[in-house]
């Protein structure tokens, strides 16, 4: 029986219409333009407005783009999957509400929450569901409405976090192409560095949680850089080595789009040209789990079956973990 591997077969994404940038941002709490671009490397972050809007919205949009691109059945789709740390509500999963909006009425799915690690902890359970031989068609979609638990009073969290959503589509693979090999870690250490308090069940929303601004992101920024830059970079090396992989033979790195400083500690330290790394974080910000598959999204015209391609992550919890694929079409032959 040939080896089945599973390819990404096609790409969706979704970015909310309003803008904001530095200068704004700057008006409502006590920071610069240049003290962003220098510290973080972000210029603008894209914000979805509107009542009652959600994850799902923003995945529903990125999914559909997706089933449409690659002339896909909604009926056909055996599991979607959402990495997401911005349920719609508690429950049910915001994985379910996105099926409900795309007509997807033959799958199962659920969420998973690995914080910024999301999607690439999404990508690799679902690599299982098709290598086993039981799904023919699985869909990972990554969003992220962050800016529904960021603090705008809160000048080290708020310049980092935008929204947005990107899905991706996988498929069996015959020709070696697809997902090749990945390393995920997990350390609860993090947990007091990066987390969102109140909310769950150890700590239900009260008057008094609400009123102590429990509710949003709480980030120590000096702890998390320290263990990103080196878990990051650390795994995205592990993993090369593993594969006989060096610098030159790496089309693309794929990193998550967190800090600039980040992102260049792990391509410099996987050896990797800066014009062969995927960065998208001066005009998206960080969308947690829809960094990579936007990354994706934006450079999938560059993309040629065959390619080499490292994704790199890091998140609260914390989280991290580096995976290899072999692209599995070229990219410039698909309409965005």
């Amino acid at each position: 029986m040939e080896k089945i591997s599973a390819a990404i077969t096609g790409i969706g994404g979704y970015i909310p219409e309003y803008i904001l940038t530095n200068d704004e941002l700057s008006t409502m709490v006590d920071t610069t333009d240049e003290w962003i671009m220098t510290r973080i490397g972000i210029k603008t972050r894209h914000i979805l407005k509107g009542e009652g809007k959600g994850a799902s919205d923003m995945g529903a949009a990125a999914v559909n783009q997706l089933l449409e691109k690659t002339n896909t059945n909604p009926e056909d789709v055996d599991l979607i999957i959402c990495a997401t740390v911005t349920h719609d509500m508690m429950f049910p999963a915001t994985a379910n509400i996105i099926a409900d909006k795309c007509g997807i009425k033959n799958a199962f799915g659920f969420d998973v929450n690995a914080a910024c690690s999301s999607f690439l902890y999404s990508l690799t359970v679902a690599q299982k569901f098709i290598e086993s031989g039981s799904h023919k068609k699985v869909i990972v979609v990554g969003s992220d409405k962050m800016s529904a638990i960021v603090d705008y009073t809160d000048r080290t969290t708020c310049p980092i976090f935008g929204d947005g959503a990107a899905a991706v589509l996988l498929e069996p693979n015959y020709e070696g192409l697809g997902v090749v090999d990945s390393i995920l870690r997990s350390d609860g250490v993090g947990r007091k560095h990066l987390n969102m308090k109140a909310g769950g069940s150890c700590y239900p929303a009260t008057h008094e949680t609400v009123e102590n601004r429990e509710h949003y992101i709480y980030q120590e920024g000096q702890a998390v850089f320290k263990w990103a830059v080196s878990n990051m970079a650390d795994t995205t090396l592990e993993l090369m080595e593993k594969n006989n992989l060096k610098g030159e033979d790496i089309a693309w790195l794929v990193p998550h789009q967190a800090n600039l400083r980040i992102i260049d500690a792990t391509a410099n330290r996987a050896n990797v040209e800066r014009e062969k790394v995927m960065i998208n974080i001066e005009k998206y910000g960080n969308t947690t789990s829809a960094t990579l598959p936007l990354c994706l999204w934006d450079y999938e015209k560059q993309l040629k079956k065959g390619d080499n391609i490292i994704f790199a992550a890091f998140g609260g919890g914390f989280t991290w973990g580096a995976l290899y694929l072999k692209w599995a079409y070229d990219g410039e032959k698909v309409g965005k």
